[in-house]
């Protein structure tokens, strides 16, 4: 069982965090710090005490924005520990997920927190710690095939796959592309590639798959190949570029 530690300036979500772990039968405690430099001094007693210590810490969980210290200051001094604890950011703003991906963090949590995703993130953390993990309490329904969940100020939105005109890798994960905005999720971008290939989307770049029914040109200039898509001029790596006008030249 893990022992976790929450880390949030703001005390009724501080509260709420800890209650939420506290809850899934696979954390065996839950502890709460107000803000990282009380983590950091919490964290050191856990190293001290050793892995099996009374102190010891396995997972913390923590929020990005806070006054002095913020999250990602913390987790990169973690990353100078012998045997740091894992992380799973819990923040507002989905514009930190790269970084948090660059600092080998398990997970990445929107707020509001969702019982259910939480759950799932204590199922990575659980994981990465190479323990067998018990049934959830709570089911995570798989969406069917014609949409893609993506998450939004802590509400989980089903987005249809035939909306989505390119995705762009950022690490580990992935940014889906619409008409009407983009979304961050925590998907390899070779998975889609693999998931999506029966419904039109092609791989062009090492970093960008695109909907072939979402491209308006195919643009030739001085040896280099590149995509219309919407008003997005996306380039063509040489190794796609014979494949794409193949594929294109035989679109209905």
């Amino acid at each position: 069982m893990l022992r976790a530690l929450a880390v949030d300036d703001e005390r009724p979500t501080l509260e709420e965090l800890v209650y939420l772990l506290n809850a899934d039968p696979r954390i065996g405690t839950a502890e709460g710090a107000s803000d990282a430099t009380e983590a950091l001094r919490r964290i050191n007693r856990a190293l001290e005490s050793g892995p099996d210590g009374p102190d010891a810490i396995d997972v913390v969980f923590l929020d990005i924005q806070m006054p002095g210290l913020d999250g990602l200051d913390l987790a990169r001094l973690l990353t100078g520990f012998a045997r740091p604890p894992l992380v799973v950011f819990v923040t507002a703003h989905e514009d930190f997920a790269v970084q948090a991906f660059d600092l080998d963090a398990v997970d990445y949590v929107l707020k509001p927190v969702r019982r259910e995703r939480l759950a799932e993130a204590v199922r990575r953390a659980v994981e990465q710690r190479g323990a067998t993990p018990p049934p959830p309490r709570i089911p995570v329904h798989e969406p069917d095939l014609d949409h893609i969940t993506v998450e939004l100020g802590g509400v989980a939105r089903f987005v249809p796959v035939d909306d989505i005109t390119h995705v762009e890798a950022q690490g580990d994960y992935a940014r889906l592309h619409t008409e009407r905005g983009s979304h961050l999720v925590r998907i390899p971008l070779s998975t889609l590639e693999e998931r999506w290939r029966a419904r039109g989307f092609v791989r062009i770049h090492r970093r960008h798959l695109v909907a072939l029914r979402h491209i308006g040109e195919l643009r030739l200039d001085a040896g280099t190949v590149s995509v219309l898509v919407g008003s997005e001029e996306l380039q063509v790596s040489r190794r796609h570029a014979r494949e794409l006008r193949d594929l294109l030249m035989r679109r209905p």
